[in-house]
């Protein structure tokens, strides 16, 4: 099991409170050995992998996009419908899924 895999564990294993001990494997709160399923953890890190994907639009635009500032400028100088076309560029540039 890969330190890679501690997202998707928690993801797989929410309900549980354990810890991740090393070479000793997984521990539940009492410090029991408890047994990971690999199949689990591949199946929440996939989910995960999707979940992010999926969002890639919305990075993408927010790293574009002008600053609050500039917004507000552009607001003030220029309008509100000014400012609309310059967000709707960076919108139609990156479309939600």
């Amino acid at each position: 099991m890969s330190s890679q895999d501690s997202e998707a564990i928690w993801k797989a294993y929410g309900d549980v409170i354990f810890t991740l001990d090393g070479d000793e494997g997984a521990k539940d709160a009492s410090g029991n050995t408890i047994t990971l399923d690999q199949t689990k953890i591949d199946e929440a890190r996939a989910t995960i992998d999707a979940e992010y994907a999926a969002l890639e639009y919305s990075r993408n635009r927010a790293s574009e996009y002008p600053s609050i500032e500039d917004q507000l400028d552009d607001i003030y100088h220029n309008g509100i419908d000014a400012w609309k076309a310059t967000i709707k560029t960076t919108k139609d540039k990156y479309p939600k899924p």
